[in-house]
């Protein structure tokens, strides 16, 4: 699998929409529903935490959204154009 970003694999990763996705590793306990729900933006990373695919634009917001939600330690953050925090709220 490729990530988004090899350097940053958890992000933040600037997305077509202008969305920004962040996993906070500090946070992340690998529980992944998030790579259920969105299979093209997750997969868990070497370490067992969620990381961020090279084909995250593949999944819609919707979908992406979904996955940030069903984290069960909101280890998913994102934010819109203006930087301000979608999830969690």
């Amino acid at each position: 699998m490729a990530w988004k970003d090899e350097a940053k694999t958890a992000g933040p990763i600037k997305l077509k929409n202008g969305w920004t996705v962040e996993v906070d590793h500090t946070v992340c306990i690998g529980a992944a529903p998030c790579t259920a729900i969105a299979p093209n933006a997750f997969a868990l990373d070497s370490n067992g935490k969620a990381s961020i695919l090279s084909t995250v634009d593949e999944d819609d917001m919707e979908t992406v959204l979904n996955a940030a939600r069903a984290c069960p330690v909101a280890a998913i953050i994102i934010k819109d154009e203006t930087g301000k925090v979608i999830f969690p709220a």
